[in-house]
């Protein structure tokens, strides 16, 4: 028997291997993208079914397509959205811009799933109904991006705010010297060097959940050019309803379906918020393996669970994982947001020409930082705190004397300060020598502790 089946589209036959699930034009575009060897994201394939899925049940509605062709696409389609045939959809990320081999892709695996002698449907006539790979794919990239927003990066930086705060609560006595410059500098707590944390992923979350109700407006209904050519006049604001139903997230036709097609703002703006928290993760990260290092040369302030060997050669070294690993997901998505921006450039006349590889990258960030956060939050929670080596360089901490400003001045300070970093004793204690403070007063005012508080001490 061949391993291969003749297929025929618009532009003559083409050999398909016999098993295969799709036709000619996805067999066009495996031969002519041997790019990356990577296809795109099973969830914009599953964007894409579940818009082939929506679209044919609001075509029934609008009694454009027969009850048989409908419920076969939709069986099929949600075939494909439950996981099912992943392997039929090989297309190379690195296609045409449009993604029209991925929509063409996807419409043709329905046709063939749904199709029987008695009831044939066509990818392009019935699976493809009311659409365009111009408004289905910009649609399907929200689609995707708006619900594993949802149901993955949300959840996984509330784990992480959770776990930060819950820390940040247990270390609330630990008083530590602060750090400017990589230099001492006044005394922190170290719950208010977390809550500094907490309060970046706060605030990445509410940039994010924002930039979510933009990704809710959807192309889908603009069809080619942004006319809707082709299209019910009920097409756009049917689908977005039933999608919304079926999803529980509020999807609505874009208000121009002209700058829909044609421009990808939402996704850069998304894209930007992820760039942003993962600047965030980057600091939190660095934060810990200064905080980590050590164990004797180091700062040493805290120690990070082991979770495995840190050396081939070096026996009994244990190295940061966790953040290293949290550090390399955030350089990858800065650099994701890099070619995001650029391909959100790439909207030329009515249609954005890099979707493919933008759909790629935006899924691709927000897998990795769905995946690393609770990862960072769990490292937060389980690290144990070295206070013996904090209590030590912070008595000695001349930078101490800045509270004292108010009562001997800037410049006798500053000669109190250098005395005493150079004979390497207390600042207390160079500080009842060299100036006509009270030792009370003295103790009082360079209490560390109580400068974590602010203000001027009385």
């Amino acid at each position: 028997m061949s391993n291969t089946r003749i297929e025929k589209d618009s532009m003559g036959e083409l050999e398909v291997p016999a098993n295969a699930l799709y036709g000619a034009q996805t067999q066009r575009a495996v031969d002519n993208f041997p790019i990356s060897g990577q296809p795109l994201p099973a969830e914009l394939i599953k964007a894409v079914a579940r818009i082939k899925l929506t679209a044919a049940q609001v075509n029934l509605d609008l009694q454009l397509l027969d009850k048989g062709r409908a419920e076969a696409i939709t069986k099929a389609a949600q075939e494909i959205i439950d996981g099912q045939y992943a392997d039929q959809f090989p297309i190379d990320i690195f296609q045409t811009g449009s993604g029209t081999s991925t929509n063409m892709n996807v419409n043709e695996v329905i046709a063939h799933l749904a199709s029987t002698d008695d009831l044939p449907i066509t990818p392009n006539d019935h699976v493809n109904m009311g659409q365009s790979s111009n408004d289905t794919i910009p649609s399907a990239i929200h689609i995707s991006a708006a619900l594993a927003v949802e149901h993955q990066l949300l959840p996984a930086l509330e784990t992480l705010h959770a776990a930060i705060e819950k820390k940040a609560a247990s270390v609330e006595h630990v008083v530590k010297t602060g750090r400017t410059h990589l230099m001492d500098a006044m005394p922190i707590r170290m719950s208010q060097e977390l809550l500094g944390w907490a309060d970046q992923i706060a605030q990445s979350i509410n940039r994010i959940k924002d930039g979510q109700q933009r990704l809710l407006r959807l192309a889908q209904g603009g069809t080619a050019v942004g006319t809707g050519i082709n299209a019910h006049p009920e097409f756009a604001e049917r689908f977005a309803r039933r999608l919304s139903e079926t999803t529980k997230l509020s999807f609505v036709p874009s208000d121009s379906f002209f700058s829909a097609l044609s421009s990808q703002d939402a996704v850069v703006e998304t894209s930007g918020h992820l760039k942003t928290l993962a600047c965030a993760v980057l600091k939190i990260s660095n934060d810990l393996r200064w905080m980590n290092s050590g164990p004797l040369a180091g700062l040493g302030e805290i120690e990070l669970k082991a979770l495995q060997p840190g050396s081939s050669i070096m026996p009994g070294k244990v190295n940061p994982v966790i953040p290293e690993a949290a550090a390399q997901v955030a350089a990858q998505v800065i650099g994701n947001d890099a070619a995001i921006t650029i391909g959100g450039q790439s909207g030329n006349f009515q249609l954005n020409v890099m979707l493919p590889m933008i759909a790629h990258n935006l899924l691709s960030s927000i897998t990795l930082l769905s995946n690393t956060l609770p990862l960072l939050g769990e490292a937060i929670s389980e690290f144990t705190v070295r206070e013996d080596n904090i209590e030590a360089p912070l008595a000695k901490n001349p930078i101490l004397v800045t509270a004292l400003n108010p009562v001997i001045g800037y410049l006798k300070a500053a000669e109190i300060a250098k005395k005493a970093y150079k004979e390497g004793r207390p600042i207390l204690e160079v500080a009842k020598e060299n100036c006509e403070v009270s030792e009370d007063d003295l103790r009082r005012h360079l209490d560390p502790a109580q400068l974590t508080k602010g203000g001027i001490q009385e």
